[in-house]
């Protein structure tokens, strides 16, 4: 943090009458319910609600504060890295104190990380106390070794006022204009190198936790260490895995396995010593669960124990009055979400922290029911689909959409990954090749046809083959080329049958086949030259590219 922003800060806090520095976590869900910020759940956790404007991120808010000496860090040709200008951060940053300094403030100082050896310090300045049980569920316990940190001088601060707004009038050209032709009154923004971020307007929790994500992704390159939006898991024999996917392709079904100890769910880095967490906890979407299908996840969040102790946050769910809900109720937001400390599942790694990669899953749900079910890629070919980050949207799932819809989302996680492509994805390539990690594609959408003709690969089949991967059988298959995609697809997998493998054998009409899987090859050729044209990457990476 700049000493002008410390000493401001400081000396706010100093003259404060009422600053809770780490309270203790029953004494924050307390006065979270006495301050009525949120209510008690029927097993026990906490339910809250937020306005319409905050019930997910507002990506046209979330800045990234340009300087000029290191501009050139950043992607701007990423449309999720809106640049802000110094001075307006500033302002952000003066309302901020003055509003924080008209009521109650909590303060705590936790990590990012697992890792001692690159464990981010925060200190976490709000004023609210429900803000700061959702801080002490994802955010790690400072570790008593922090200063063998190489962030330990170089900690990071976070202000949240969730529930207030900005004078739209003062920011008038500074900040979005709004369709109205009023200015924005929300504002969450990162100054990467004065070492603060600001949520200012949006009580969408999860703009605290991705705000740090993407600080985390943006420091830990610069330190050779790769950040990856990912679960990971690892096995009786020490090895870990990585799954990384976007909504809606079984990341979080398929690293719930009862075989591996799981590290984290969303958020980890890769260094010289290997994987590590970047959380304390989870924050799990909830619409449709269902207890069958997500037991781990319903027990963190339903169990049942005495609020004071229990601290699982229910955001945006439809709860009734006796404190029981109902979450197929989507009519607020169909982004209901839970908070909860990785201690409430029953198998993970206490630690959170493992080797290197063993395996690596990409999974990819292809509605054009074209990509081969599993394929294996070589590091030029893992480069292209970490930078693709390709999955698919069904037809029906918005309006006037009849034909699937390919999406893509660089590294599986673009609003959060804020440094220049290759830096990532070289990255990626080079740890594959120093500890031998081997990378799979994995498909968990369409066999036999298109959405609405072909039908969903059974989830039996998807977790054979995940277990071909991380079992080491697929090293040893014997592969053939995918020339369309440019894929290694291997002859057979045990528990899985020979025809599926080649997706052209599936397809009742073949002329179609080709020409769907022509046309999906063709979207990924004019995506990559979209985002990547002008980035200089390498022969081998385009080359892998479908289409090219």
């Amino acid at each position: 943090m700049s000493t002008t922003f410390q000493n401001q800060l400081e000396e706010m806090l100093k003259r404060h009458q009422s600053v809770e520095s780490n309270p203790e976590r029953k004494s924050l869900i307390q006065q979270s319910l006495d301050r009525k910020e949120a209510i008690t759940m029927k097993g026990g956790a906490l339910a809250t609600w937020t306005r319409p404007e905050s019930t997910g991120r507002s990506p046209k808010d979330t800045y990234i504060v340009k300087h000029e000496a290191t501009a050139d860090t950043i992607d701007w040709t990423s449309p999720n890295n809106v640049p802000l200008d110094p001075q307006t951060f500033e302002m952000v940053f003066e309302d901020a104190l003055e509003t924080l300094n008209k009521g109650k403030v909590y303060v705590t100082d936790r990590v990012i990380g697992a890792d001692s050896k690159y464990a981010l310090p925060v200190k976490t300045v709000v004023n609210k106390s429900l803000s700061q049980v959702f801080v002490d569920n994802m955010f790690r316990d400072m570790p008593e070794d922090i200063e063998k940190s190489i962030f330990a001088e170089r900690g990071f601060t976070l202000l949240a006022l969730p529930d207030n707004k900005l004078n739209p009038d003062r920011y008038k050209g500074r900040l979005r204009e709004m369709p109205d032709g009023t200015t924005s009154n929300m504002c969450v923004a990162m100054d990467f190198d004065r070492r603060v971020g600001i949520v200012f307007g949006s009580a969408y929790m999860g703009s605290i936790k991705k705000l740090m994500f993407t600080v985390m992704n943006y420091y830990l390159p610069l330190e050779g260490i790769l950040p990856l939006h990912c679960s990971a898991n690892e096995g009786t024999d020490g090895s870990s895995a990585l799954l990384l996917g976007l909504s809606g392709t079984g990341k979080t079904t398929l690293s719930a396995d009862p075989k591996r100890a799981l590290l984290g769910d969303d958020e980890h880095g890769w260094s010289e010593d290997g994987i590590a967490n970047f959380e304390n906890g989870c924050y799990a979407k909830m619409i449709d669960i269902k207890e069958e299908n997500e037991p781990e996840i319903w027990k963190a969040v339903m169990h049942e124990d005495d609020p004071l102790n229990h601290g699982s946050i229910v955001e945006n769910a439809m709860v009734y009055p006796d404190g029981t809900v109902d979450y197929f109720d989507d009519r607020y937001t169909p982004n209901s979400r839970a908070s909860y400390p990785l201690k409430y599942l029953s198998n993970i790694k206490p630690a959170s922290t493992s080797g290197h990669p063993k395996t690596i899953l990409f999974l990819t749900a292809d509605a054009y029911g074209v990509l081969p079910p599993v394929s294996q890629l070589n590091a030029d070919q893992a480069m292209l689909w970490f930078l693709m980050g390709y999955t698919s949207k069904l037809a029906g799932t918005e309006t006037g959409v009849t034909e699937p819809q390919a999406t893509f989302s660089r590294f599986f996680g673009q609003p959060f990954m804020p440094g220049k492509p290759s830096v990532y994805a070289e990255q990626l390539g080079e740890k594959m090749k120093k500890y031998n990690t081997k990378v799979y594609l994995i498909n968990t959408g369409w066999s036999g046809g298109k959405y609405g003709v072909g039908a969903r690969i059974k989830l039996k089949y998807t977790r054979a083959m995940v277990d071909a991967a991380l079992n080491g059988e697929l090293e040893k298959a014997e592969y053939v080329k995918n020339d369309i995609f440019h894929v290694n697809v291997p002859k057979s997998v045990s528990n899985v049958p020979d025809e599926m493998l080649i997706p052209k054998n599936t397809w009742a009409d073949k002329a179609d086949y080709d020409a769907t899987a022509a046309k999906l090859a063709q979207k990924f050729s004019e995506h990559f030259d979209k985002a990547y044209g002008s980035h200089g990457l390498s022969d081998g990476i385009i080359k892998s590219c479908p289409g090219k």
